[in-house]
């Protein structure tokens, strides 16, 4: 009866705890909760979801949006009736015309600006909360040095591009919108010029910041990747080799340990995915439709109106195609790295 007592508590002390740590994704922020799904099993009905109630929801911008529209082209058939009425007062009524164009579109587009703004500044708070519950997962899975390096990475770029977007793409923005009103109504070369500098400079900033975050992960994704496969196989086989007699079977719960944790890991995964889908979706949905339809105007009103008043127009239109650069790009950001994440080491 003593030598089975021992055996127990020898068997006891060999029992050890195998628990995955629980891993759950942040709960979507108060802006996306209208758009999020209830099941986030599946990536693809979510995405799905997601579309579907954000389009319900566009009614009013849709209405806003085509308001505006029939401002301008009101604007551009008076601006042809006029100019052919006098040759001589052209160039006044081209000056009042510019100035109309861009009192209409001033205060939608300054909405929209501050819209972006928050959207960004939303998307970055929610990856500074689900890149650590990843960088915990995927550790947890066996990928430390990648983890790690992809952790560093994506908060190194998501803050150096949230920077650069407050403290430098918004100033840029504003005043581009105001040289182009300027140079329209002036019909100036230079203003011209200028303007089109400064979009470059913006669309050429956030190109080399996601152009050099791609470039990293997928260096850095690569080597580190194959140093913690490497590490993972290495530690399976010292403790089957070295823990006698249990060696095997502590192997095989490590396993289930790994598979487990990648289980939980790619659930918060598709969760936080679908999240942060749920906060850009709106915004997004509202500058395109207004992007839209400013192409749409700006085609509509290059029959009777001056080129000046089109391109103001059309610089207006890229203003709304900047803001859906700024907000896609913070995301997609944050959405390679969760899926990088996912896919854990090989």
């Amino acid at each position: 009866m003593r030598k089975l007592m021992i055996l127990m508590s020898i068997f006891a002390l060999l029992v050890l705890p195998v628990n995955a740590t629980d891993i759950t994704a942040p709960e979507v922020p108060q802006s996306g909760e209208q758009y999020m799904p209830e099941d986030t099993e599946s990536f693809g009905e979510g995405l799905w979801y997601i579309i579907k109630s954000a389009i319900s929801k566009l009614q009013p911008e849709l209405a806003a949006a085509a308001q505006v529209c029939c401002s301008l082209l009101a604007l551009g058939i008076f601006e042809s009736i006029l100019g052919n009425l006098s040759s001589k007062s052209q160039g006044t009524v081209r000056l009042c015309v510019n100035l109309a164009v861009g009192i209409i579109l001033i205060t939608p587009a300054n909405t929209l600006i501050n819209l972006g703004i928050q959207t960004v500044e939303e998307i970055t708070e929610y990856g500074k909360l689900l890149l650590p519950v990843m960088t915990a997962g995927m550790a947890a899975q066996g990928g430390v040095t990648a983890s790690a390096a992809l952790y560093t990475a994506t908060a190194m770029f998501n803050t150096i591009l949230s920077s650069l977007l407050t403290g430098c793409i918004i100033p840029l923005v504003y005043i581009y919108i105001a040289v182009a009103i300027a140079g329209s109504a002036m019909q100036s070369l230079l203003l011209e010029n200028i303007s089109k500098f400064v979009k470059w400079i913006m669309t050429w900033g956030l190109k080399i910041v996601l152009y050099l975050f791609t470039g990293y992960i997928g260096i850095t994704g690569v080597v580190s990747g194959t140093t913690d496969a490497a590490a993972v196989k290495a530690a399976k086989l010292a403790i089957s080799g070295t823990v006698p007699v249990v060696g095997s079977i502590l192997s095989d719960a490590s396993e289930s340990i790994l598979v487990s944790a990648g289980i939980m890991k790619n659930a918060a995964g598709i969760y936080g995915l679908l999240a942060i889908l749920s906060i850009l979706i709106g915004p997004f949905l509202k500058i395109g439709v207004q992007y839209v339809m400013l192409k749409f105007t700006t085609a509509v009103n290059s029959i009777f109106s001056q080129k000046e008043t089109v391109g103001l127009i059309q610089k207006f239109a890229d203003v709304m195609g900047l803001l859906l650069g700024m907000t896609g790009t913070v995301s997609l950001l944050l959405l390679i790295s969760t899926v990088c994440f996912m896919k854990g080491i090989s």
